[in-house]
């Protein structure tokens, strides 16, 4: 099967069809977040390096801090909430979620992260009202959530490692809620890490721990899935330890937690990797795995370097490591795979895909090697900007797929 589409099936594109399944309607909203966020982002950071090419004003909450909010728990958020909102009730052998369910987190993301941009532009109440139905959004979502893990018959420990990753986001997404209501700044810097933390990589391991080794034996000859839960369960307690230390401001402190989670994710990789040839899919989930060691390799030496001398070297290249090396990536590996699978079409790596995800690996460079340039702003601003080359032709792409019927004619 290729992506070429039969007479049959050319149709007008249809927005009516994002709500036919979870996935094509919170992709949808992901990849249209993905535009914005960045956008805003990237023109914030033009403006701030050479404002005599254009100027933006300084929002209130801090632009820096109202971009790690836009990333984590609306942008991210939406592109977890498809894929959750799909692969629960399988995971637990339920039936799918009625459209009611999943529309309301739909519009409660990309209306949240709409005004929340309108508000960073210049209308003051946008941030507000942005925040409301980011809230409206996450509520909406735990609450369709949470029923199935009392309704299954089993326990399907990877769905209730991702529930409790979004309680801790929506505690992160509380504590922003505080700030932006008048409490101290330290609230804002709790919802930060939360977001990293508590929330984003807790679900990005717990779907890969579950996944990974999944795809890999079902296309690889020979492979043995290698998935045991106390792998997951050290992870947790180490990255709580973490979150707990920066919670703390114990800077000194992190390499407790980041070189052990270092051996933890060296260890994920060379046993994961699977061996010989393997198809285009597989291999990009591998190669965003490998940047999680990178990332715990800066944090350790970040760590050990503040211990040492009290500076806090690296600057926020851990964290791009973290974000665009490994988020990043999977995000294009995953949302392409679920994409390719879910419209009929066969699992492959389209053009558009590869480009964005080689793209992505220049751009964690740029932003990670920004931190040492001598223009740190510069290149901040140029990573920005490629992160929009990165991506554009491939949201196009999937957002293209997601109004559109699925190719072999089935529902969903």
């Amino acid at each position: 099967m290729d992506d070429r589409v039969t007479p049959a099936l050319r149709a007008p594109l249809s927005p009516a069809l994002l709500g036919e399944a979870p996935h094509r309607l919170m992709f949808f909203v992901g990849a249209s977040n993905v535009l914005l966020a960045m956008l805003w982002w990237a023109a914030w950071l033009v403006s701030a390096r050479w404002p005599q090419l254009l100027s933006l004003h300084q929002p209130s909450p801090y632009a820096g801090w109202l971009h790690a909010f836009v990333m984590q728990y609306q942008m991210l958020a939406s592109f977890i909430f498809g894929f959750l909102l799909t692969v629960f009730p399988r995971w637990m052998g339920l039936r799918e979620f009625e459209r009611w369910r999943y529309l309301p987190v739909g519009i409660g993301l990309f209306g949240g992260q709409l005004m929340t941009l309108f508000g960073a532009l210049g209308w003051n109440a946008g941030i507000t009202v942005g925040l409301l139905m980011t809230l409206a959004g996450w509520s909406a979502a735990l609450a369709t959530l949470a029923p199935l893990l009392w309704r299954e018959k089993g326990t399907t420990w990877h769905a209730r490692s991702c529930f409790a990753a979004l309680v801790l986001g929506f505690i992160g997404l509380l504590a922003w809620t505080a700030f932006v209501l008048g409490a101290s700044p330290i609230w804002a810097f709790a919802s930060i890490k939360l977001g990293s933390f508590g929330l984003l990589l807790p679900v990005y391991v717990s779907v890969a721990h579950r996944m990974f080794p999944f795809f890999a034996g079902n296309v690889v000859p020979g492979y043995q899935p290698w998935r045991p839960l106390w792998l997951l369960a050290a992870f947790w307690a180490l990255a709580l330890l973490h979150l707990a230390l920066e919670l703390v401001h114990g800077y000194g402190w992190l390499w407790l937690a980041d070189v052990p989670l270092f051996v933890l994710t060296i260890a994920l990789c060379v046993r994961w990797w699977p061996a010989g040839r393997k198809p285009a899919l597989l291999t990009v989930l591998f190669i965003g795995l490998a940047w999680l060691p990178v990332a715990f390799v800066l944090y350790s030496a970040q760590s050990f370097a503040y211990l040492l001398t009290g500076a806090y070297a690296l600057g926020r290249a851990p964290a791009h490591a973290l974000f665009v090396g490994f988020f990043g990536s999977i995000l294009v590996a995953m949302v392409t795979r679920v994409t390719q699978g879910h419209s009929g079409r066969a699992l492959v790596m389209p053009k558009a895909a590869w480009f964005a995800f080689v793209a992505i690996q220049v751009v964690a460079a740029l932003r990670i090697g920004a931190e040492f340039a001598r223009d740190t702003m510069q290149w901040q601003a140029i990573a920005a900007l490629g992160w929009l080359v990165a991506m554009t032709p491939w949201i196009a792409r999937i957002g293209r797929i997601y109004l559109s019927p699925r190719k072999d004619g089935k529902p969903g």
